[in-house]
């Protein structure tokens, strides 16, 4: 886990092209052309944008790398502090990768940071029914399943209903990592 570097345009858009069949049914709609939405420029402009909400304490945007190369992103944005002190977690990588439990393992680490020096008591990710992949990686990390949220989010072009799933610091007192080498990384795919 890294931050978003200044150097990782290029690779971003190379992902987030060669990915577009993989990502877009879980991605929000939007009113340009992928191609237009992935491009070095747009991965500069959505650096900018998430870096600056990161300095207001509303984001937490995380790079994952695999042999020291760009393959995916958590970020845990959203975040509203006071009582709540909640977040919206959200991840992708790159299907080249995907199946290893590296995006897991990514998961589990911006968890625990989220609720040490982020100072947060609950995470909540939204998964749509279909995406039994993402369900499952939320699962083995500890996350609840509290309920279903009907034409919830504009994604892939329409109203999508979303699986809810919290998990609270509390769930995990030795840490997310842990829970998820507990129950043996290298056997989910």
């Amino acid at each position: 886990m890294s931050p978003l570097g200044r150097g990782d345009a290029v690779e971003w858009s190379r992902l987030r092209l060669a990915n577009e069949s993989w990502l877009r049914p879980w991605e929000p709609s939007a009113p340009v052309a992928w191609s237009v939405r992935h491009t070095p420029a747009a991965y500069r402009a959505m650096r900018r944008s998430v870096l600056r909400r990161a300095r207001a304490g509303t984001s937490m945007p995380f790079a994952v790398r695999v042999e020291g190369r760009l393959a995916g992103q958590v970020t845990v944005d959203n975040i509203v502090r006071g009582a709540l002190r909640s977040g919206s977690l959200g991840y992708w990588v790159d299907r080249a990768v995907a199946g290893r439990g590296l995006a897991s393992l990514a998961v589990a680490l911006v968890c625990d940071h989220a609720f040490g020096p982020g100072g947060l008591h609950r995470l909540q990710a939204d998964i749509r029914p279909e995406n039994r992949p993402s369900q499952a990686l939320v699962e083995r990390l500890g996350f609840a399943r509290e309920g279903l949220l009907r034409r919830y989010l504009d994604i892939d072009g329409d109203w999508r209903d979303h699986l809810s799933y919290a998990l609270l610091a509390e769930d995990a007192p030795a840490g997310v990592l842990s829970t998820w080498l507990a129950r043996g990384p290298g056997l989910h795919h």
